[in-house]
């Protein structure tokens, strides 16, 4: 099956050679495109995509968001599979991709997601821990009762879905995501009866150290979605926030990473008031 990736970026000059160099290397796997959307903006991203002979098509700030950029350029796609990336991700194996897609191909499943590592050691990486175990699975709308909220989680950082289903699904409705864009199309497809995998096999090595008010804005978009979209809140959402929060301090805890333990109060406020204030 041919695969089309898309990237959306933003600012993105440091990134862009070390991305496309892993993306050409991935093995055993049919790559179409490799379709940049970039934000205009003043740095260099544009040049270096010159250099390199990569495909993009430019929009404008206030044209972007998640799920219009995304929306816009799968809708051009002619692949059988398209490929979702943020382009902050680090692919250090040659396999990330067929491992990604390989069950799509197989026809054992509609979308997949991949494993993200951290490599900073903060509260981000109890998150990836708790998020990305080492065992991979298969979603279903019969997962629901026990997964509540986690049946629709989905990362499009790194994600593949069918083109043929995506586009049966009507993409994004047209609706313009700030984010949980992601959550939105999984949410679609496991109600319409399609399975999502978690691809364990499947690596890339994505963390952030955000600012408290980055993190706080950050759940604010969150806390929007919710709001947008109320029917999702039938699933836990206050239970999966007090889950995840459990487990962090128990790592925390069990790590003695102390960087981490002074960071926890400021860290779980930021997430929980941005939430509520736009929830």
């Amino acid at each position: 099956m041919k695969i089309d990736i898309i990237c959306p970026l933003y600012k993105g000059e440091k990134y862009i050679r070390g991305l496309h160099s892993s993306l050409l290397k991935q093995e055993n796997v049919e790559i179409n495109n490799i379709n940049y959307v970039l934000t205009r903006t003043n740095d260099q991203s544009e040049s270096i995509l010159k250099e390199l002979g990569a495909k993009y098509e430019i929009i404008e700030p206030k044209d972007f968001s998640h799920s219009t950029a995304r929306e816009m350029m799968a809708r051009k796609s002619n692949a059988d599979i398209i490929v979702f990336i943020s382009q902050d991700v680090k692919i250090i194996k040659n396999d990330w991709l067929y491992y990604l897609t390989v069950d799509i191909i197989n026809g054992n499943c509609e979308a997949a997601y991949s494993r993200q590592l951290a490599d900073k050691n903060n509260i981000e990486k109890y998150t990836r821990e708790k998020n990305y175990g080492n065992q991979s699975f298969i979603k279903t709308k019969n997962d629901i009762k026990s997964m509540g909220l986690n049946t629709f989680f989905f990362s499009d950082a790194s994600s593949a879905i069918s083109k043929k289903v995506f586009e049966e699904l009507n993409y994004y409705d047209g609706k313009i995501l700030a984010s949980n864009e992601d959550q939105y199309i999984a949410y679609k497809l496991i109600m319409a009866g399609y399975r999502i995998k978690y691809c364990a096999d499947s690596e890339v090595i994505h963390s952030h150290d955000f600012s408290f008010k980055t993190l706080y804005k950050r759940y604010q978009d969150t806390g929007d979605f919710y709001r947008t979209e109320p029917y999702m809140n039938n699933y836990g959402t206050n239970s999966t926030g007090a889950g995840m929060a459990k487990y962090i301090l128990k790592r925390i805890i069990e790590d003695k990473n102390w960087k981490a333990a002074i960071e926890f109060i400021p860290n779980m406020a930021a997430r929980f008031l941005g939430m509520k204030v736009k929830k």
